[in-house]
């Protein structure tokens, strides 16, 4: 019989839930912020190519976007693996992390 104490499990359940919720929070202020520094900068270059000061080679610029999104979705999944191990920490995590990052 396995010995499983429901103290120990509430705790980092609970733990893991607001650390989550703290980073999902802060996840999505800084991608927030990313974007709209971003978003400055493609304004500025757009201005600055209109006036004939910077010429930015926009076709080379979102192919390797392009290229970069192609890796991501062909990533490999061994992250799966550790979350399952450390479920009680790591529902706690997602569930708190997806409350913070909606409520931020």
């Amino acid at each position: 019989m396995v010995d499983i104490d429901p103290t120990a499990l509430g705790l980092e359940f609970g733990g893991g839930a607001a650390i989550g919720a703290l980073m999902g929070f802060a996840a999505k202020k800084i991608a927030k912020l990313i974007a709209v520094i971003i978003g400055i900068q493609l304004v500025v270059f757009r201005f600055l190519e209109s006036k004939g000061i910077l010429v930015v080679d926009w076709e080379r610029l979102s192919a390797g976007l392009l290229k970069t999104s192609e890796r991501a979705q062909n990533a490999d999944a061994q992250w799966i693996e550790p979350i399952l191990s450390t479920l009680s920490v790591g529902a706690g995590f997602v569930g708190g992390f997806m409350i913070g990052f909606r409520r931020g």
